[in-house]
């Protein structure tokens, strides 16, 4: 299934390429909760130019893949290796009754798992970090323990954009700001992109001239939850979402098609059915389709800012004769968040989400499941679920001058494949099932670089789980198991099987499980072989009724 014997071939490969001496810098951008459909490129109206830009000179991953939330993303992401196995079974903020104390539900990144950062800093890289870490807590669990040199970072999952009130009065505003593993004071003008942004820079300039490479991790914590953006973007797309929410997703499905990222014949998924608790934009009255229009300008607020962070980091690494030779690695965590963050989070007593303040400081929403919906087009649901929707996410790779590609590429890849690819291109051999003498699971990732490089590359095999929904992915076709997240001390629901050939039918809609029966049941031995190698721990079955 993943191919980690041919690493030492490729770095041989590379390193005639581009010679031993000339080893690339790397950048991994991470933008958090964004969907696959909101950036320029990818058929979004926002406005992104600098992404648009990368964009149109690398490489367009049209089938990337992370897993439906953000943790378990940012531990295969970290480590190389499925999120079971690492630590992120689930995440530390959904653990189960049923999984606690559970190998690979630790809910931090484990000590069985790699660290990229630690294996590019022991192979001669300078490492740095910015922004979400979401992978431990405890002082010991931090970046600087994992092998960054340099760092500031958000320990938890999520928070308010600005400076924490100092006498925070809501659960998403007592946040942990790390640098170096050390706790620090924010200042009175924080506001996280820019912020995370300024940090790097100063990071990467610290070492200008140097003639070690650098591995930068830019993990922004935008446009996540809750929606709050910078004055001078707040007004920017006042009325551009007055329509609601179906024209701008066809709108959408449309620039998609023009642009080639779908077929012409492309089915795309429906929308979730109308119920008076998931109401569409008929049933809104007035004042109610102005708060939700509303929403999703700050939403595009935060992104555009996104964008313009991100520029600055392009512009310096051009600035500094640096551009040609880094590879740029820039995707989403997961798929567009559509849940309401009220229930885990309630507004506290200094909440002010009065129409005037929504995304200004103290407002705290989010956009919910219509909106997300349309920033998820034209795939299924969304972050949480294993369907199209939560776990394909929009994805740009700036290869080397010495290896320069451009255009869509269509071959599937997802996010723990990303740590076995930069080794090779770093020319950094796996280190297999041991690190300094302890052991570790090995790397699950396969490189990307055979197809990057213009390659056909292996009919993939992936599988994954969260919540107890899950997926298997063999070539073309998908076994999709959803199931309702049971919050604890609830029976689990039962699984509803589905099996698609996203060759022609990504947007999963046509349910092929009774027209395949035997071809469901392999696939879905096959998930269970997977879950044993890995560790899944599964719920207690449901009693029969």
């Amino acid at each position: 299934m993943r191919f980690p014997f041919l690493l030492a071939a490729l770095a041989c490969i590379v390193a005639q390429g581009a010679g031993a001496a000339e080893r690339p810098n790397i950048l991994l951008i991470v933008a958090d909760d964004l969907g696959y459909s909101d950036l320029g490129a990818f058929g979004g109206e926002i406005s992104t130019p600098n992404l648009d830009r990368l964009a149109a000179h690398s490489l367009q991953l049209t089938q990337m893949y992370a897993a439906p939330t953000c943790s378990p993303t940012r531990a295969m992401l970290m480590s190389g290796t499925d999120n079971h196995l690492v630590g992120l079974g689930s995440m530390a903020e959904g653990l189960q009754p049923f999984q606690r104390g559970k190998p690979g539900y630790e809910g931090y990144l484990n000590e069985q798992a790699h660290s990229i950062a630690e294996l590019l800093r022991d192979g001669g890289y300078r490492t740095s970090m910015v922004g979400k870490w979401h992978l431990g807590l405890a002082p010991e669990q931090g970046p600087d323990r994992r092998g960054f040199e340099q760092s500031f970072t958000l320990l938890e999952g999520g928070g308010v954009h600005f400076k924490p009130p100092a006498d925070p009065s809501s659960k998403i505003a007592q946040l942990s700001y790390r640098e170096n593993g050390k706790p620090v004071q924010l200042p009175d003008d924080f506001y996280s992109s820019d912020f995370y942004t300024d940090k790097l820079l100063a990071f990467l300039q610290k070492g200008q001239g140097s003639d070690t490479p650098f591995f930068a991790y830019a993990a922004y914590t935008s446009p996540h939850w809750p929606l709050q953006a910078p004055e001078a973007y707040l007004d920017k797309y006042r009325g551009r979402y007055d329509a609601g929410y179906d024209p701008v997703r066809l709108a959408r499905i449309t620039r998609m098609r023009e642009k080639g990222l779908l077929p012409a014949d492309f089915v795309p998924a429906a929308p979730l059915p109308i119920t008076p608790a998931l109401p569409g934009w008929a049933q809104l009255n007035p004042e109610q389709r102005q708060v939700e229009a509303r929403k999703m300008e700050i939403y595009a607020a935060m992104v555009d800012n996104l964008d313009h962070n991100i520029g600055r980091l392009l512009d310096y690494l051009e600035r500094s004769g640096q551009y040609d030779n880094t590879l740029i690695v820039f995707m989403s965590d997961n798929g567009a968040a559509g849940e309401h963050h009220e229930q885990f989070y309630p507004p506290g007593p200094d909440t002010d989400n009065r129409l005037e303040n929504l995304g200004r400081r103290g407002s705290q929403v989010d956009y919910g499941p219509r909106w997300a919906e349309v920033s998820a087009a034209p795939w299924r649901l969304f972050k949480g679920t294993t369907a199209e929707g939560g776990i394909s996410v929009p994805a740009i790779v700036h290869l080397p001058a010495s290896l320069h590609r451009q255009g869509l590429e269509r071959s599937v890849a997802r996010v723990d494949d990303l740590a076995p690819t930069f080794l090779a291109l770093a020319q950094v051999a796996d280190p297999g099932n041991e690190y300094q003498g302890q052991p570790k699971h090995p790397i699950t990732g396969r490189s990307m670089l055979p197809v990057l490089q213009g390659e056909a590359g292996a009919p993939p095999v992936l599988a994954g789980e969260l919540f107890g929904g899950l997926y298997y992915r063999e070539g073309n076709l998908k076994l999709l198991g959803l199931r309702p997240w049971a919050k604890p001390g609830e029976a689990p629901q039962p699984l509803r099987w589905q099996l698609f050939d996203l060759d022609r039918d990504r947007g999963e809609v046509d349910d092929l499980s009774s027209r395949e029966p035997q071809t469901l049941e392999r696939l879905k031995q096959a998930w269970q072989a997977y879950a044993q190698k890995v560790g899944v721990v599964r719920p207690p079955q449901a009693p029969t009724p």
